[in-house]
């Protein structure tokens, strides 16, 4: 299936983690090192929705305090503040289609090649004139909607979110190299 296709058929859960990770991984990290991730206790209400609202309050709460206009990040907080506070698959999947664009747009930035129209075909499953950044973030996103797919309704669900929450932290790891190399090569 396409990523469109898995959004699209997607439940409450995947749908709401899936746009958290795609979050989680593009957000530039706030504060120092020893600062809490915002956005991690809000994967506990992805299993089903209990807190939800509440712990997206608190995540955007701590987003506040960054500046709006920070250049790339500025659209992620956007979505950020656009985040359903009902846990429910409507609008999730609105949320999780914009985050999933956005995420890509970001990778898309640091890429080696590919523009917006290859990008947005790409989510329909035509990865021609993409480059590997993005390539590699399409994959991960399909991925954890997979992931979260196999795992909804069983016993130890959880497992699926943890799983996509690794995913996730990887992908973060792999953006966050690509852009410093990006930025050593800028000075």
């Amino acid at each position: 299936m396409s990523l469109l296709e898995l959004i699209a058929v997607a439940d409450e859960r995947a749908l709401a983690a899936g746009a958290l990770a795609c979050l989680d991984r593009c957000l530039p990290p706030l504060g120092g090192a020893a600062e809490p991730e915002p956005l991690r206790p809000l994967w506990a209400s992805c299993e089903d929705g209990r807190e939800w609202a509440t712990r997206l309050t608190a995540a955007r709460t701590a987003q506040a305090g960054e500046d709006p206009a920070d250049g790339p990040a500025a659209p992620l907080r956007g979505l950020l503040a656009a985040a359903p506070s009902d846990f429910a698959a409507a609008p999730l999947r609105e949320w999780a289609d914009a985050c999933s664009l956005a995420a890509l747009e970001v990778h898309l930035r640091y890429d080696a090649y590919g523009d917006q129209e290859a990008l947005r075909r790409c989510r329909t499953g035509e990865e021609n004139g993409i480059g590997p950044l993005v390539a590699g973030e399409l994959r991960r996103q399909t991925r954890i909607l997979e992931i979260l797919a196999e795992s909804a309704g069983t016993r130890g669900g959880g497992a699926g979110l943890r799983r996509a929450l690794d995913l996730s932290t990887e992908g973060r790891r792999v953006l966050r190299a690509v852009m410093s190399r990006r930025a050593r090569g800028q000075s």
